[in-house]
């Protein structure tokens, strides 16, 4: 049996960083489709097409950038309260083999 008694707070930091990144990059690509669509389906207008288009293109920015700034921080909590209740009540058991 072994134990996890604490975690790298800038590693797991990094790690949800790049998680949340994947899950913003995805979040914003399916908005950009299907805003894309709506637009298209609301009328025959290049004005509205081109303003859901570009609104779908800042979405996948915003919530790439977003998700891994809040990804960073949220990892980083995460480890530092998980490296404090390690420290009082022990780490995690874990068997390996």
């Amino acid at each position: 049996m072994s134990v996890i008694k604490r975690f790298g707070v800038l590693s797991v930091a990094k790690i949800f960083a790049a998680i949340s990144l994947v899950i913003g990059l995805i979040a914003g690509i399916l908005l950009l489709l299907f805003g894309g669509l709506i637009t298209l389906f609301m009328g025959p207008y290049a004005p509205q097409v081109a303003v859901g288009v570009g609104l779908g293109v800042v979405a996948v920015i915003i919530l790439a950038i977003g998700g891994a700034i809040g990804g960073l921080i949220y990892g980083a909590v995460v480890a530092f309260i998980y490296n404090l209740a390690a420290g009082w009540f022990g780490g995690v058991e874990i068997d390996l083999e």
